[in-house]
């Protein structure tokens, strides 16, 4: 039985508020007015149609006979005109004169149609917005393979993503899964699709079609979190790379056991590289400018090129560090590194280009 050790204060505890129950996906918001601002604005426009029929009526009183009284008066023209924009059309109150007649077939009539378009643009507006973004997930859904799933947009999630957009990865690969509503509304506005909900939850990872996905990043605040999400993301995707962050150096093995490919320990790496910087701030700076893709130099994973089977590894024009051979890591001054091999890998470094296509974003050897 395996027990994890946990962190004894979370950071970034979430508010009381955020645990939501509910799970919901939540599209890329398009550039839109505010419903209530819509809804508001087409009143007053209404209301300054209507307005101004009633105006013109009142104006043109004379020529309207009502069959109550035979005399027109303002609350009059305020009834004819409402009853008129809305089609009801008692006929108590009509227009009898010439003038009167020509002004309600040239300017009444198109009043009335664009109070009516006013009406219900605004109705069918509210009744098809459901539909529309129902539309807009089935067709995400439809249209989404390979992609990336990353849980948890804290500090250590933005930044993995930051690495991977780097390589190439666009921001339409990407599904962000996180407990917090306000966090999916940030990735949100940043243009990535957010899912809210609690990711140990096999029907929340489904909601991001985790099933179908290329890689998973699980970078959350606590390591038990972590061993169960692995674990759910493993048994709904037995083909995907999952690459996990803990804080516990010993709670690593445990993440390697649930089914992850690659487990960084967030804390003994900030410390090693805290430690290198002490004894050579030079030696520091390049660690960090190698981790941090699109910058300087930067550290990739790419396929020997057909000029490249054959030669040693000093030979070759990329510094290679390492070969990956089969499951095997061979340094690049291992005497079985050299000759170069047609099925080898090997990981380099490089002046950081503008990226073409994806390249492998490194973690730790297993």
């Amino acid at each position: 039985m395996f027990h994890v050790k946990l962190h004894g204060q979370d950071a970034m505890a979430r508010q009381a508020d955020e645990k939501l129950v509910s799970r919901r996906i939540k599209l890329p918001k398009r550039e839109v007015t505010k419903p209530l601002r819509q809804v508001t604005r087409r009143l007053l426009m209404a209301l300054f149609v209507l307005a101004l029929t009633v105006l013109i009526v009142y104006i043109d009183r004379d020529g309207y006979h009502d069959n109550a009284n035979g005399k027109v008066d303002f609350l009059d023209c305020v009834y004819y005109a409402t009853v008129t924009l809305s089609t009801t059309g008692y006929g108590d109150i009509v227009p009898y004169s010439d003038g009167a007649r020509l002004v309600n077939v040239l300017l009444i009539t198109p009043l009335r149609v664009v109070f009516l378009i006013i009406l219900v643009g605004t109705t069918l507006e509210v009744l098809t917005e459901r539909t529309r973004e129902e539309w807009r997930l089935n067709r995400w859904r439809k249209n989404l393979r390979e992609h990336t799933v990353v849980v948890g947009f804290g500090t250590k999630g933005r930044s993995a993503l930051q690495t991977l957009l780097a390589t190439g990865l666009s921001k339409e690969q990407v599904v962000i899964v996180d407990p917090s509503a306000k966090v999916i509304d940030i990735a949100n506005a940043e243009g990535f699709t957010g899912v809210v909900g609690d990711a140990t939850r096999s029907d929340v990872l489904l909601r991001a079609e985790l099933q179908k996905a290329r890689q998973v990043v699980i970078a959350t605040q606590r390591d038990d979190t972590a061993v169960l999400v692995t674990l759910t993301a493993r048994q709904l995707n037995r083909g995907a790379k999952i690459v996990a962050a803990v804080r516990e150096e010993e709670n690593a093995p445990l993440l390697r056991q649930s089914g992850a490919d690659a487990v960084i320990t967030s804390a003994s790496a900030a410390g090693r590289l805290l430690g290198l910087s002490v004894l050579s701030p030079s030696a520091g700076t390049v660690m960090e400018d190698l981790i941090q893709q699109g910058s300087g130099l930067d550290l990739i994973e790419r396929p020997v090129r057909k000029a490249e089977v054959g030669m040693r590894v000093r030979e070759t024009e990329d510094l290679v560090v390492t070969v990956v051979r089969g499951h095997r890591l061979l340094p690049y001054d291992d005497p079985h590194a050299s000759p170069l091999q047609a099925t080898d890998r090997v990981i380099a470094i490089v002046r950081a280009t503008p990226p073409t296509s994806p390249q492998v974003t490194l973690g730790p050897a297993e």
